[in-house]
Order: C-alpha cells, then structure tokens, then sequence
C-alpha cells in the first residue's frame, strides 16, 4: 500500500488530504496518472512529488510501504 498526502487545492479537490493506492509497484508518472482519474484531480503538471521526503522524478518507482507528498506549486508575496 502506497500513502498519498495532498497539500493546497489538490486536497480541496480531491475532498481529503490522505489517500492510500493497493498497488505494489508504480511510477510517479503512472501514480500521478492514477490520482487524476481516481479522484477527478486536475492536472499535476509542475506538481512536485516527494517519495519517502525525497523530490522525484517521473520515471522513479514507488514500492509498497512508500509514503508520497503532492505538492502543487504555491505563489505568494
């Protein structure tokens, strides 16, 4: 199982801060992929993906027991 943590307007959409994905194994492109359909979240482009608080890319696998952070980019002044 793979926990998910949602920060800013991703959490308001998707309803939650936390989800978890049943899934052994899977990219951060295939788990971005995943949460848009799953949770009707809008585009993750330029959203910054921390597996097991390290930034990732899209190509990096996530395991079962990985904990991942969405973390849209954020403007202010």
């Amino acid at each position: 199982m793979i926990k998910v943590f949602l920060f800013a307007h991703l959490q308001e959409s998707a309803g939650r801060q936390e989800v978890t994905i049943d899934q052994g194994e899977l990219t951060v492109k295939e788990l971005k992929e995943r949460l848009m359909d799953d949770f009707h979240l809008p585009s993750l482009d330029g959203v910054m993906v921390a597996v097991n608080e390290q930034y990732s890319v899209e190509d990096e696998v996530i395991t079962s027991g990985d904990v991942v952070a969405l973390i849209p980019p954020v403007s202010g002044g």
